[in-house]
């Protein structure tokens, strides 16, 4: 399963939570698990790190247009839907912005990280390819 095959299961997983990445987050540790045991522990944290950074991009594409929301003095969080977890309205959107822009992509990675050092320490992963330099003269 090429790269590209991945980004889009990740784009639908994003679609799918409507622009919470909650499927995209538990996309991760399947990801990390099938590209370490097919390609490797290298591959699978630098294919991680890719999915990441186009949840990255999405989430900035869909919640970026937000923060113009904060300088309009009757905006309530509480009305968008947003929970109100801080004590205010403006901290819950703050808080709420981060969670989706910065710490979901970094749960991703995190997932698609550890399934793959779960597979590497299981000593399942693929055989990195050696060099012609490495290989014994017949």
């Amino acid at each position: 399963m090429p790269l590209g095959l991945l980004a889009l299961i990740d784009v639908v997983a994003v679609g799918m939570g409507m622009g919470v990445p909650a499927c995209a987050i538990l996309l991760g540790f399947p990801a990390g698990w099938w590209v370490a045991r097919t390609r490797g522990l290298r591959t699978a944290l630098l294919w991680g790190a890719a999915l990441a950074a186009l949840t990255l991009a999405m989430m900035l594409v869909i919640w970026g247009p937000q923060f113009a929301l904060i300088s309009a003095p009757d905006f309530d969080a509480a009305e968008w839907g947003i929970p109100l977890v801080l004590y205010t309205s403006e901290a819950s959107f703050w808080g709420w912005q981060a969670l989706m822009i910065v710490i979901s992509p970094v749960l991703q990675f995190m997932a698609s990280a550890t399934a793959a050092a779960l597979v590497s320490a299981s000593g399942r992963t693929a055989e990195p390819e050696s060099s012609s330099a490495e290989k014994p003269q017949a």
